[in-house]
């Protein structure tokens, strides 16, 4: 087995070994020969070559998502770590852990005109838990970096950035292993934080004393991976009457006696009638929430307690935080629910009841609606396969979502760390490699082609598939109050007339292509079937017409209430 003669590079690999690092997304260069050379020399890492350097790293951010472990990616000086950036920053708000390692050049040839060379050192200093430069020689002092800043990775789940000089020559290579920390793991175990500490009973104690008296308690999750535990604990606690608790696609999570639709009940609502669903206490977790219009709310109408639970960051979302509890999830729950009493109210009924009679009238206004982006997402919802990853896009798509029921036994998925564009067919495809179930996008026309380097993977399984919803132009502009009232909304909205047709033939993806109801149903019926390449069905609807019956589907779900 061949390994780089820099022990940098051993080093940093090491330490990957222990932390329990899987795969690793390599972008093809040349300063960084050591690390892939020593990488390869390991065969219980899976690796991957990604020429894209922006598409490797959402790639590398959609199997850590998909597998909950910390993936690296490696690259080479100059510009292609910066392409990393866009899913770094995604990784650092969607608390997913990400090793981003570059190779840099000796500090004495930076910012003297030599190529492919920029100021490397702590450029992501603002989205990562960590960052350190290591030494190419001095072991003792990487090794104590190194401790750190797994340390760091392990406590916060967060990206981290290691950036190694390297100088010529790069491709020496050796049969033997140059350095090696003694007892690594047990080094490394000994100084973990794997045990949480429970909050102190007493303090607890007193916050669900609050929580015991309080007759109108409202509970929002955000983004989240399913969680049977979480589940459990969450339909115990929402027993009682006085709770109520909001989800989203997003959130995985399913129950009768939620909000899983929080746009389709409360997108019409005026800040009068919130009045009457304003809650006491407000207790959040999870990632970002989707639903502007529930934030709008919340912050115009505060409730008077909002407590946050997240084991780091203190997330004021409603701009009324009164507590954080520094714990994980299952720990909170796990100590408040013992603590709890119901309380007599109608406050979930209140919920309950609005939540009914907007689904009545959501199935009314569907029947007859014309062939849009939102009929398509009715056919989608009751035709998709009940074992499924789904991947939303973002902007309109994962706004659109919310409105429909999703099975419990599909895995939800999107980028709302920062709700960009820019890398949701990567990430897919990262989930599709790394999942043991079928993995599926559905996908706006400007995210797909913005992302469609990410078709430029040899790694993806015959059995992906992509739903493309091209509406010629970014839709949501049309929808959301504003671009429409100017002369300018051809640069909101950015109207082409581009197909996935030929990009399909160039990656070869199979094509299929539809305009009506009935030819989407029965492409449907056989679009998931086993075949020799992935599949993409691209689907034409109206642009002049999707926004006019949104507009109009919660007009005439307001009717309601």
């Amino acid at each position: 087995m061949l390994h780089s003669k820099k022990i940098a590079a051993q080093q940093v690999l090491n330490y990957c070994l222990v932390n329990d690092v899987k795969s690793v997304v390599i972008s093809p260069g040349s300063r960084n020969a050591p690390l892939i050379i020593e990488f390869n020399a390991q065969d219980t890492i899976k690796k991957y070559s990604i020429v894209d350097e922006r598409s490797a790293a959402f790639f590398a951010l959609g199997i850590a998502q998909e597998t909950c472990k910390p993936v690296a990616l490696l690259c080479s000086s100059g510009t292609a770590l910066l392409n990393y950036y866009p899913a770094i920053t995604e990784a650092y708000y969607s608390k997913i852990p990400l090793i981003v390692i570059s190779a840099d050049r000796p500090k004495h040839l930076i910012d003297i005109g030599d190529g492919q060379t920029i100021r490397q050192v702590d450029v992501f200093r603002n989205h990562v838990q960590f960052s350190a430069n290591l030494s190419e020689k001095n072991s003792d002092e990487n090794d104590t970096l190194l401790k750190r800043i797994f340390k760091k990775l392990k406590q916060f789940k967060t990206p981290i950035h290691i950036n190694i000089p390297f100088s010529e020559p790069l491709y020496e290579t050796t049969e033997h292993l140059l350095h090696q920390v003694d007892n690594l793991s047990e080094l490394y175990k000994s100084d973990s934080l794997l045990t949480e500490t429970p909050i102190d009973v007493d303090e607890l104690q007193g916050y669900a004393d609050v929580w015991n008296k309080a007759t109108k308690k409202m509970i929002i999750l955000g983004v989240h991976p399913p969680d049977k535990m979480l589940a459990t604990q969450l339909e115990h606690i929402a027993k009682d009457a006085s709770v109520i608790v909001l989800t989203e696609t997003t959130s995985n999570v399913h129950n009768t006696d939620f909000i899983n639709s929080i746009d389709q009940l409360v997108f019409p609502f005026s800040n009068e009638v919130f009045k009457d669903y304003q809650p006491d206490i407000l207790l959040t977790f999870g990632g970002m929430v989707i639903s502007k219009k529930i934030k709008e709310l919340l912050r115009e109408n505060p409730p008077k307690r909002h407590w946050h639970i997240d084991s780091n960051r203190a997330m004021d979302t409603y701009h009324c935080l009164t507590k954080h509890f520094s714990v994980s999830i299952s720990l909170f729950f796990s100590q408040f629910f013992f603590l709890t009493k119901a309380k007599e109210s109608n406050y979930k009924k209140l919920w309950i009841t609005a939540k009914k009679q907007r689904e009545e009238k959501h199935e009314e206004y569907l029947v007859n609606i014309a062939f849009s982006d939102l009929k398509v997402f009715q056919l989608l919802s009751g035709f998709l396969p009940k074992q499924l990853n789904i991947q939303f896009s973002n902007s309109s798509i994962i706004r659109y979502a919310q409105l429909f029921p999703w099975l419990k036994t599909q895995k939800i998925g999107c980028n709302r760390g920062t709700s960009g564009i820019d890398g949701s067919t990567s990430t897919a495809v990262g989930v599709a490699v790394a999942g043991k179930k079928q993995s599926l996008l559905i996908s706006g026309d400007l995210s797909f082609f913005y992302d469609s380097n990410a078709l430029w993977n040899k790694y993806i399984p015959n059995n992906f598939r992509i739903i493309l919803i091209n509406n010629r132009g970014g839709g949501i502009f049309r929808f959301i109050p504003g671009p429409t009232t100017t002369n300018t909304l051809e640069f909101f909205e950015t109207p082409h007339q581009l197909t996935a047709k030929q990009l399909c033939e160039m990656h070869h993806f199979e094509y299929k292509t539809v305009s009506n109801s009935n030819d989407l149903q029965n492409e449907l019926g056989s679009f998931f079937d086993e075949s020799s390449r992935p599949k993409l069905l691209e689907i034409a609807t109206p642009k002049e017409k999707n926004a006019l019956i949104l507009k109009d589907y919660f007009k005439y779900l307001s009717e309601s209430l």
